[in-house]
C-alpha cells in the first residue's frame, strides 16, 4: 500500500499526475482514478490525516469485479493433476489433452492450471548441510568431453570429481570408463593430490562402489570395502533418488562441464588431464567461492592439516569378480583365460584382479594366482591345474622325448630324431609310444630293437613293437649281404639267422 499513500501524499501537495507518473510509482490512469477515489473518500483534505493501509485497501477492493470464468481445463483437473505429479510438461500435458481427451482450448489455459496447481503446494522446505575440515569429500562422475580412443573410435570420456567438502578444493580426472579398477584408481590419486584421506566419503550409489542400493543397508561393492579399510575412511552413500545429499559435488561437476570444458580444445586423455589440473590449481583454487566466500585453496590450506595421514605403503587395491570354471579347467577374465585345478571344474569363485596379478578363491580359501595377462584370448596355465592325463600329454613333448631316447642309448635316440623330423607325418605320438615300450622291455631290449629297425631301415613303432613282442632282440644280429640291384641296407632284406632258420610250413609246401 505505500505506493498508494505516496501517491495521495502527492496529490495533496499538488503535483499533477504526469508528474506524478515521471517518477515511475504508478501509471496515469492508475493516479487519475486513485485521484477521483480519493476525492470521493475525502482524503484530499489537507487538514485531515491520511487513512490508514487496511482503509485504503478495503477502499480499492470494493472496486474491484470479480472474476466469474470457468477455466476449460476444469474438467480435466484430476488428470492433470496426476500427469503434473508425474513430471510431464506442460505441452506435452495439453497435447494429450487434446489427442485423447477432446480438449479444444489453448495451452495458455494448460499453463495457468499448472502454475496453480504449482502455487497450491506447500513450499519445499531443505538445510544446507556444512562440514568441519577434513571430515567428508563427496565423489561423482560427469560427462566429458568427446575425444579418440587410442583404438581410433571417437568415445566419451568421463570426468572424475572429488571435492572436499568444507575447502570445496577439487580433484578431477578424465578417464574412458566407470569400471571398478578405475573408481579405485582414482581414489588413489585422489588421495595423493590431497595429500591425505578424509575420513567420510559420500558417494553415489554406482555399480563400481554399491552393489545394492538401499537406504538403509546398503551392500558396499567387495573392493571398494577393501579400499575403505586400507586407507581408513568410511563410506556413506546416498540413499537412491535423493543426489541433494552430495550437491556439493553435483555443483562441482557443473562448474568443470560448464566452465573448464567448454572454453579448451584437447589433443588426447593426458592432454585432458594436464590441463584440468592446472584448471584446478590456477583459477578454480582460487575464485571466490559462492557459498564459503573463500577461495578453495586459503581453506584447504586449513583442512590439509586437518585429514588423515596416508598409509606408509599404499593398500594393493584389487576388483573382485565372480567366475566359472569352465571344462578345459580354465576362468575368464577381460577376454584372458587362467587356469584352475582341475577338481574345481564347473564350479564358481571369486577373482581378485590387481595390475600385475590375479587370483582365484574358492569362498576365502586361496586356489591360485597367475601374472596379469595383457593379450586379449592369452592363455595362462598352470601344469599343475590339468588332469593327470593331460599333465602327461603335455609333458611328454618333442623335447621330452629326445631326452629320454639319449638316456636309452644311441640307436633309440637315432631312431626318435628320424621319427621326429619326418617332414611329411607328424610322429610324435609314435615317438610316444616307442619311449612308453621302455616300462615293459626295458632300456637294454628297446635301444637292441632300435638297433635293428634301423638296420633294416624300418624305423617306425610298429616294426620296434614287433621285434620286442617276438623276441627277435635277443638273438644275435648277422651282417647283411647286399644283393645287386639293391641299395646299402635293403628294406625288405631278411637278416643271416633267419636264412638258416627251419620253416615247418615252408617244408610242407616244398
Amino acid at each position: 500500500m505505500f505506493q498508494y499513500r505516496q501517491v495521495l501524499v502527492r496529490l495533496r501537495a499538488g503535483d499533477s499526475e504526469r508528474e506524478i507518473a515521471r517518477t515511475g510509482v504508478m501509471g496515469r490512469e492508475k493516479i487519475a482514478a486513485l485521484r477521483a477515489l480519493a476525492a470521493c473518500e475525502g482524503w484530499l483534505e489537507a487538514d485531515l490525516a491520511l487513512p490508514d493501509d487496511a482503509t485504503i485497501a478495503a477502499a480499492l477492493g470494493g472496486g474491484r469485479r470479480a472474476r466469474s470464468t470457468v477455466s476449460t481445463v476444469e474438467p480435466h483437473r484430476a488428470i492433470v493433476t496426476q500427469w503434473l505429479d508425474a513430471g510431464v510438461g506442460g505441452k506435452a500435458i495439453h497435447a494429450a489433452l487434446c489427442r485423447d481427451h477432446g480438449y479444444s482450448g489453448s495451452y495458455s489455459s494448460v499453463a495457468r492450471m499448472l502454475q496453480a496447481l504449482r502455487a497450491a503446494r506447500p513450499p519445499e522446505v531443505t538445510v544446507r548441510l556444512t562440514f568441519e575440515p577434513g571430515e567428508a569429500a563427496q565423489v561423482d562422475f560427469g560427462a566429458g568431453p568427446m575425444l579418440t580412443h587410442p583404438d581410433g573410435v571417437q568415445r566419451r570420456t568421463w570426468a572424475f570429481v572429488m571435492t572436499l567438502a568444507h575447502s570445496r578444493h577439487q580433484y578431477v580426472e578424465f578417464v574412458w570408463d566407470q569400471t571398478v579398477a578405475t573408481w579405485l584408481g582414482c581414489h588413489r590419486r585422489a588421495f595423493e593430490w590431497f595429500d591425505g584421506v578424509p575420513r567420510r566419503l559420500i558417494i553415489d550409489n554406482a555399480k563400481c562402489a554399491i552393489t545394492r542400493a538401499c537406504a538403509k543397508d546398503p551392500l558396499v561393492q567387495r573392493a571398494y570395502a577393501e579400499c575403505a579399510e586400507g586407507y581408513g575412511f568410511r563410506i556413506d552413500p546416498c540413499p537412491p533418488h535423493d543426489p541433494q545429499k552430495k550437491g556439493i559435488v553435483e555443483a562441482g561437476v557443473k562448474y568443470v562441464k560448464g566452465n573448464f570444458v567448454p572454453t579448451r580444445s584437447f589433443r588426447d586423455l593426458a592432454d585432458l588431464n594436464a590441463q584440468a589440473r592446472r584448471w584446478v590449481i590456477d583459477e578454480a583454487g582460487v575464485r571466490i567461492h559462492g557459498t564459503t566466500r573463500v577461495a578453495p585453496l586459503t581453506l584447504y590450506e586449513l583442512e590439509r592439516t586437518l585429514l588423515q595421514d596416508l598409509p606408509a605403503i599404499a593398500p594393493d587395491l584389487g576388483s573382485w569378480q565372480r567366475v566359472s570354471v569352465h571344462r578345459d579347467c580354465h576362468v575368464q577374465f577381460e577376454r584372458v583365460l587362467y587356469s584352475a585345478p582341475f577338481t574345481l571344474v564347473g564350479k564358481v569363485l571369486w577373482l581378485r584382479a590387481t595390475d600385475g596379478a590375479v587370483a582365484l578363491y574358492e569362498d576365502f580359501r586361496h586356489v591360485a594366482t597367475h601374472p596379469r595377462g595383457r593379450r586379449p584370448g592369452e592363455r595362462v596355465t598352470v601344469a599343475d591345474h590339468l588332469p593327470p592325463h593331460a599333465q602327461a600329454f603335455f609333458a611328454h613333448d618333442r623335447s621330452w622325448c629326445v631326452e629320454q631316447a639319449r638316456r636309452i642309448g644311441p640307436s633309440c635316440r637315432q631312431l626318435i630324431e628320424h621319427l621326429l623330423t619326418d617332414r611329411i607325418v607328424e610322429r610324435l605320438r609314435a615317438a610316444q609310444g616307442v619311449i612308453h615300450l621302455l616300462k615293459r622291455y626295458g632300456p637294454e631290449h628297446l635301444e637292441a630293437a632300435c638297433a635293428r629297425a634301423l638296420t633294416h631301415n624300418s624305423p617306425f613303432y610298429r616294426t620296434v613293437k614287433t621285434i620286442l613282442t617276438s623276441g627277435v632282440d635277443l638273438r644275435p644280429q648277422a651282417p647283411l649281404d647286399t644283393p645287386s640291384g639293391y641299395a646299402a641296407a635293403p628294406r625288405f632284406a631278411r637278416d643271416a639267422l633267419s636264412l638258416f632258420t627251419p620253416n615247418p610250413q615252408q617244408d610242407l609246401l616244398h
